[in-house]
């Protein structure tokens, strides 16, 4: 029991014999990392938010007109593609100054994305965020160009559906009730001249006096049908000319608001690009306090186990 017993004054007693030894090992494996860490190429760290682009898109409902933002793109979708083109295509460029470092959607926020950005220099890092800044804006302008195009292309299909009911339909609605009019100013000649023979007959021929009442009551519900048919002519000139064409013009004056560039708004970094004044890497304190720690619990270390064999060697030794 005695020999597994620890002696800690002589655990001391060596650490004080050998700490010579402790302090420049200690110091030296300091020193090193003191070099490696300030001969490390700094690397600092830029982050940016994005906040992807919408237009306003218009719905007419009962009357009411109401407004509803679209995104322009997907924020999961859009991170994935960015992280292919600009990080996973660039994952062995080891020795570039500048990178991608990471593309992502924060939380709860799926109108932005973040982007980071490492490189030798602040520079540098703004440089490669502006570069996946200027990919996202190009592509989004385009789907804007598209949106805005395809309401020039509807503005214009409305007005030659105004035209159309200006020059085509109502023109066509009034040879119809021109027609009409006419025809029941005929019925009305036939029907007084009707009236007229009635008048000299009824007594000489009684016979042809009855067919003569028969066709005035035919003419008379030609007449009623026709009357009816010329009202309903009319409602539809006046339907056209009023509700459909009002509804059209409305339609093309909301069109036409939507076209203003305050109803467009492309992705943009929100606020500005944030930098570090200082690098993320190396981490120069960090890793001479771990070196200096190290250096002394090898040291001591190497001091026990040089004491191991010294005292291993005595005992293998012959006695004289």
């Amino acid at each position: 029991m005695k020999e597994d017993e620890i002696d800690l004054r002589e655990l001391f007693l060596t650490l004080s014999k050998r700490k010579k030894f402790i302090m420049i090992f200690t110091t030296i494996v300091t020193l090193l990392a003191m070099v490696y860490a300030f001969s490390k190429t700094p690397v600092y760290e830029e982050d940016a938010i994005v906040e992807i682009g919408n237009y306003l898109k218009p719905n007419i409902n009962n009357n009411k007109i109401t407004y509803k933002k679209t995104a322009l793109d997907n924020a999961v979708q859009l991170t994935k593609e960015l992280n292919v083109i600009f990080v996973d295509m660039h994952k062995n460029d080891k020795d570039a100054p500048a990178k991608i470092a990471s593309i992502t959607v924060p939380k709860k926020q799926n109108d932005f994305i973040e982007i980071k950005a490492e490189a030798i220099s602040n520079e540098l890092a703004t440089k490669k965020i502006n570069e996946v800044i200027t990919y996202i804006q190009t592509k989004h302008q385009k789907i804007l160009d598209d949106v805005s195009k395809r309401r020039k292309f509807e503005i214009e299909n409305i007005e030659r559906k105004i035209q159309n009911i200006k020059n085509k339909e109502t023109v066509l609605l009034d040879n119809k009730i021109k027609l009409q009019e006419d025809s029941l100013h005929n019925y009305a000649k036939q029907i007084k001249s009707i009236e007229k023979n009635f008048k000299v007959i009824k007594t000489k021929n009684p016979s042809l006096a009855a067919l003569e009442l028969m066709q005035k009551r035919d003419l008379l519900d030609f007449i009623l049908k026709s009357n009816l048919q010329l009202i309903d002519l009319r409602n539809k000139k006046e339907n056209l000319n009023t509700n459909i064409i009002w509804d059209l013009r409305e339609k093309k004056n909301i069109l036409a608001s939507m076209l203003l560039p305050h109803n467009y708004k492309n992705s943009h970094i929100v606020g500005s690009i944030l930098t570090n004044d200082y690098p993320i890497k190396p981490k120069k304190k960090l890793i001479v306090i771990v070196a200096f720690i190290t250096g002394l619990i090898l040291s001591v270390f190497l001091v026990f186990f040089l004491e191991f064999i010294k005292g291993f060697k005595e005992l293998d030794a012959p006695q004289t």
